[in-house]
Order: C-alpha cells, then structure tokens, then sequence
C-alpha cells in the first residue's frame, strides 16, 4: 500500500469517527430532551387527570341515599303465638291454558316444583283466666283449637322445572303466579290432610305441661276448647 492509499484509509477512518461521535452525541441530547420534556408535563397530565375524574363523577355521581326522617308505624300488635310444629312440603304443580286442538300453536304449560313452609300452634292470647281452675292441686287449662300460623313459598328453592309454549303464543299470560298462588294452598292443603292441627295440639299440651310442672303444678289437664 503506497503512502497515498494509507493516508486515504486514515481520513476515511476519522471521518467515521466523527460521524458516529456526532450520532452519539446527538442521541444522547434528544434523551436528555425527552426526560425534561416528561418532566415538564407531568404535572400537566396529572392536572388533566385530577379534571377527567372530576368530570367522571359529575357525568356518573355515586348515589346518595337520603331516607324519609318521617317514619310512620300503621300498626304494633304484640305476639303471643306458640309454633308448635313446623312442616316442610314439596309440591309439582302444572299450569296449562290452550291445551286442546290448538295447543301447538297458542298453548302454554308450565311445571312448577314448589317447596313451603307451614307452621301451626295456638294463639296463647286467646287464654283468659277463665280458661284457667285449680282444684285439689290439678290445673285444668281450657287451651284454644290449634290453628295454622304461617304458611309460605321457600323462593329460594321452589322453580320452574319445565315450561312449553306453542308457535304464536304470547307472554301476556303469568303462568307463573298462577302456579305459585296454586301451589300456596296445596301446601297448605297437603299439611291439614298430614294431620297438622292435631299435632299441633299435641305438641302444644306436652309443652305446656312441662312449663307448668316447672313452676310447681304437679298435674295438669287440658280440655278442647268449645270454638
């Protein structure tokens, strides 16, 4: 290689390293710009965040509860209901309406499973003294006819097993709270057939016996009530 190749090859060189030292240090401003650039508007995004979440929960306020300070009770009656026993019944019922000729088309069929509650006992507030004698160290108590105390549909578990409706049938007809009314009173129904009443009667005569033992009435005799 002649000197004037060599001296080629040696600007060539430095003109290359002038050009990447210039990239470098151009690379290194604009980061060094972009950093204070950042840290000029941080501030500026965070006001602009602080003003859209004002905005956010002016547009979709939470919402503010404010109760009535006006309370009006209609009714207070003292409880003196003792639940003698308790039943828990099942019941299917079927709702159905249009189920003749045109029943594919305009019919509607409904399978409700129900679960109830019913409850009896006696309404202690019906005893009066009257109803009461002590004779010889025997306590006769004349206790009122038991009677059904509550009767209710368990929602949780009572459902629509199954339900079929035809080609142009409307939803205009609540098959459902027919069904659920229905099924009220068969639950009901189905306790009194059980024996509900009786039981509770029996129930209640073996609790009021202890509670009277309890306080000293060695022996108690109960008789039906006349109404």
């Amino acid at each position: 290689m002649t000197k004037n190749q060599a001296g080629a090859v040696i600007k060539v060189l430095l003109l290359l390293s002038v050009f990447i030292t210039i990239l470098l240090v151009g690379w290194l401003l604009i980061q060094s710009l972009n950093t204070s650039i950042l840290q000029a508007i941080a501030p500026l995004n965070q006001a602009n965040q602080a003003i859209s979440t004002q905005v956010s929960e002016l547009l979709n306020p939470t919402p503010t509860i404010i109760p009535d300070p006006v309370t009006i009770i209609h009714e207070v009656r003292a409880l003196s209901r003792l639940e003698t026993v308790h039943y828990s019944v099942e019941k299917v019922i079927t709702t159905e309406v249009n189920q003749g000729l045109f029943g594919p088309l305009f019919g509607d069929k409904l399978l409700f499973v129900a679960h109830g509650v019913v409850i009896g006992g006696i309404d202690m507030a019906k005893i009066n003294p009257d109803h009461m004698k002590l004779d010889g160290g025997i306590l006769t108590i004349q206790l009122p006819q038991a009677e059904v105390l509550i009767t209710s549909l368990d929602n949780q578990k009572s459902y629509v097993y199954d339900r079929e409706t035809g080609l142009l049938t409307k939803g205009y007809i609540d098959l459902e709270t027919a069904a659920r009314k229905a099924a009220e009173q068969e639950i009901l129904n189905a306790a009194l057939e059980d024996g509900i009443l009786d039981i509770a009667n029996q129930n209640a005569e073996f609790f009021l016996e202890k509670f009277f033992n309890a306080l000293g009435y060695s022996k108690v005799v109960f008789v039906k009530s006349e109404s």
